[in-house]
Order: C-alpha cells, then sequence, then structure tokens
C-alpha cells in the first residue's frame, strides 16, 4: 500500500488539529470556560480587550488608562473608530507599551493618568507585542477564524443603536442615589495610599513611550478623569497630580475634561456612573473632531 507522502500527512495533522482548536475556542466562547484555549490565563477582560485590538483594524483614536476609563464604553462615541483599550485594575503604560509594539498606531492616543501606582503587565505586554511575535505562525488562522465567530456572534453595540437610549439617559436629572458609604471607603483608601515610588517610574516610562509614538506618528495628550470633590484633594490623587504635571508642563499635551460638575455624580466618588460617563464622552467627542482635523491637516504634503 502508497505511503502517505510527508508533507501531505502534516497538512492534515495540522489541519485536524486547527479545527479541534477552533471547535474549543467556539465551545468556550458559548458555554463558558469548561474548554480553554492554549495560553488562557486569569485576565480575562484584558485579554479580550487586547485580542480585539490587534486583530481589528487600527482606530483613529486609541484611550489607554484604568477602570476610571472603562466606564467610557465605546458605543457612547459618535466619533467614529475610538476604541477603549483601559484595563480595569491596569496601568495605562501595560497599554501603551503594547500599542508601542505595533506596525501601525492611532492617529491620537489619550492617556488617563489618574491612576499611577500600578506596574505595567510585563506579561500582557510580551503576549501582545508584535516584537515578540505574539502568535505562533500556525495558530494564526485560528486566531483569525475565532476572532470572526466572535465578531459575528457577540458584536460590539454601536453608537447608532443605542442613540436612543443615551438621549433618553442624558433627558433625566443626576442620580439622587447616596454613596456616602463608598465615598467614605474610598477617601480612607486614598488617605493612606502614597503613590510616589510608582508614579515617578511610571511617569518617567509614559514620557519614553511618548517619545517614541510621537516620532512614528502619532499624537499622544493626557486626560485626568473626573472625581467627587472630597476625592479631589486626598492624598494619592494630590500626589499624583504633582508628579505628572510636574513631568509634563505643556499645557498643549492636555486634554482638559471641561464638564459641568454639579451634573457629574460617581458611585464611590471614583467611577462616574453611566449617565455622567456618557456626558464625558459627548465633551470627548467635540474634542475629537477638532484634534483629528488638526492632525489630519498637519499630515498633508506642504505642511
Amino acid at each position: 500500500m502508497e505511503q502517505p507522502k510527508p508533507t501531505a500527512w502534516l497538512i492534515k495533522s495540522a489541519a485536524a488539529a486547527a479545527l479541534l482548536l477552533l471547535a474549543c475556542g467556539i465551545a468556550t466562547a458559548r458555554f463558558g470556560h469548561t474548554l480553554q484555549l492554549p495560553a488562557a490565563t486569569a485576565r480575562d477582560g484584558a485579554l479580550v480587550t487586547m485580542n480585539r485590538y490587534v486583530d481589528n483594524p487600527v482606530p483613529d483614536i486609541a484611550l489607554v488608562g484604568s477602570s476610571l476609563t472603562v466606564r467610557l464604553g465605546e458605543a457612547y462615541f459618535e466619533t467614529p473608530r475610538v476604541r477603549n483599550l483601559a484595563l480595569a485594575g491596569g496601568s495605562p503604560v501595560t497599554a501603551l507599551e503594547i500599542l508601542a509594539s505595533q506596525r501601525q498606531l492611532p492617529k491620537l492616543i489619550v492617556v488617563e493618568i489618574n491612576i499611577l501606582s500600578r506596574a505595567p503587565d510585563a506579561e500582557l505586554v510580551k503576549r501582545f507585542s508584535s516584537k515578540e511575535g505574539r502568535d505562533a505562525l500556525f495558530l494564526r488562522p485560528l486566531r483569525t477564524a475565532i476572532a470572526a465567530y466572535e465578531s459575528r456572534v457577540h458584536a460590539p453595540v454601536t453608537h447608532a443603536e443605542i442613540a436612543g437610549r443615551l438621549k433618553s439617559l442624558l433627558e433625566q436629572p443626576p442620580s439622587n442615589f447616596d454613596n456616602h458609604v463608598y465615598l467614605e471607603r474610598a477617601i480612607g483608601q486614598m488617605e493612606s495610599e502614597d503613590p510616589s515610588a510608582a508614579a515617578k517610574v511610571n511617569v518617567e516610562t509614559i514620557g519614553r513611550l511618548i517619545e517614541v509614538l510621537e516620532k512614528r506618528g502619532a499624537r499622544v495628550l493626557l486626560m485626568e478623569m473626573p472625581y467627587a470633590a472630597p476625592i479631589e484633594t486626598s492624598l494619592y490623587v494630590r500626589t499624583t497630580r504633582e508628579i505628572v504635571h510636574r513631568a509634563f508642563p505643556d499645557q498643549s499635551r492636555w486634554l482638559p475634561i471641561e464638564v459641568d460638575r454639579s451634573e457629574l455624580r460617581w458611585d464611590d466618588g471614583v467611577h462616574l456612573d453611566a449617565r455622567s460617563a456618557v456626558l464625558v464622552s459627548r465633551y470627548l467627542d467635540g474634542c475629537f473632531s477638532s484634534r483629528l482635523s488638526d492632525i489630519r491637516a498637519s499630515s498633508r504634503p506642504g505642511q
């Protein structure tokens, strides 16, 4: 009997393995964590966020930051091609490092600087770094197939799809939720933590990454998400703000969020509630439009 050629055998084996892994990925997406793809970790939220970024076209605008910026849902923005890469419980440096490793960059990168006491996630950076070869070559078609399946079944809602609900939400008065218990807890935590050492290291890294990213054509701006008034005077906020503004004194580097504070509410004094997050997103929409126009104008030949 004729023996199969080695090349044909390898192709059949690779195809079978790919189909098996694809089935596992689809089962995971539908039924939870019983079946897992290789290299899955506990960083589910961060993995989903960064997977979605690297497997889709490069956006015009990328937001990086902490859970404060996570509240700014992508569907809240009328500006097209905005991607929110903020990581709950993480450092903005993590996403900045990953962005700097990619072959193509967003036109505008906005960095939230409120939380700078956390170290970047080196493992996540390595995993999604183009320089490190984030995927084995033979797994890339598999990732593409799974990403296509996820995009079809779990496609994120768009601004147009929820515009009516957002309008209705904004027409309501600010929430009267009594958050004093959570606010007092947050004040206690932010009065007891001195972020100086970590913040200085992260600010230095952010400065280096800004230089790298802007040499490659991106524009990087800094923003500070608003806190409830009692939080604004806490040790953590005052110290972080002093360190960052000393490192980046150029006002053109900053994207101030000039929203009527009387209209804003916080679930815990730190994280905006849904209505407030929409208000901030709507304000940023206006800023993004003018900033992108300036960037496009400056990139034209002869400018």
